[in-house]
């Protein structure tokens, strides 16, 4: 398989990354817009070349989407293969692609945020910890930051404090997310409805720059749902699933 890093000139032709495969979809248009302004940012995003999931987005931590102080260190936004690309070796393929990226560029090591047990949206902590990640630092409710050092003597990235302290959050269900990834751009709308049809009070908060998302109280930016100040979910979610969040809350 060969790799294709995507740039200001490919991008608008290239497949990104999940099972879309429309580009007028608002799902594409949404990611590629993220995308786009990310570039400047020096983020990389290198695929297969193939139509699927078989992808690693990365960026230097300074500019990522997450609350973490990570100073000097590359942040994993998502590595992902899946379907007919498992069991290839193509994630070590990736992985090994950032990683020689991060000693080139002298950086620290990686960062990459992961969980106690694996979860849809989070990097596998079982391959990970394979590939010599340690548990950097721990949020609740089962959120782990792992690192990958290049030097054994470089600091640990931790979490920033916003993501433990939630005292402030406002009251009843909300939902803070990005366009980070293109699914958001589909189902937020479609949970605001469900919401409206329930009569249950749902405030979305769009993150839209770097300076939001290193602030939010969630290490997973992309999408966290809470209530009451206790976080719910960072699952996206479907209508259904919405719903029966909804119904076990009360709503």
């Amino acid at each position: 398989m060969e790799l294709i890093k995507l740039t200001h000139e490919n991008l608008a032709q290239e497949h990104i990354c999940c099972a879309i495969s429309n580009d007028r979809d608002v799902q594409v248009v949404s990611k590629k817009g993220w995308l786009e302004e990310r570039l400047d940012d020096g983020l990389v995003f290198i695929k297969g070349d193939v139509r699927g999931k078989c992808f690693i987005e990365y960026i230097s931590a300074e500019y990522a989407w997450t609350p973490i102080e990570a100073s000097g260190y590359i942040y994993i936004d998502c590595l992902w293969v899946s379907g007919q690309f498992k069991g290839h070796g193509y994630s070590n393929l990736l992985l090994n692609a950032c990683i020689e990226d991060g000693k080139r560029a002298g950086k620290r090591g990686l960062a990459v945020l992961s969980s106690t047990k694996k979860m849809g949206f989070l990097s596998d902590p079982k391959y990970m910890k394979y590939k010599g990640f340690e548990i950097a630092d721990t949020a609740d409710p089962n959120f782990e930051l792992l690192y990958l050092p290049f030097d054994k003597g470089a600091d640990k990235p931790r979490f920033k404090s916003t993501v433990h302290n939630h005292e402030t959050l406002p009251k009843g269900l909300v939902l803070y997310y990005t366009n980070q990834c293109p699914f958001t751009a589909k189902y937020v709308p479609l949970l605001e409805n469900v919401a409206k049809a329930r009569n249950a009070a749902l405030q979305t908060i769009h993150i839209q720059t770097t300076e939001q998302a290193q602030n939010a109280p969630t290490p997973f930016t992309t999408f966290s749902l809470f209530h009451d100040g206790q976080l719910v979910t960072h699952e996206i979610l479907s209508e259904k699933k919405f719903e029966k969040i909804l119904e076990s809350r009360g709503f």
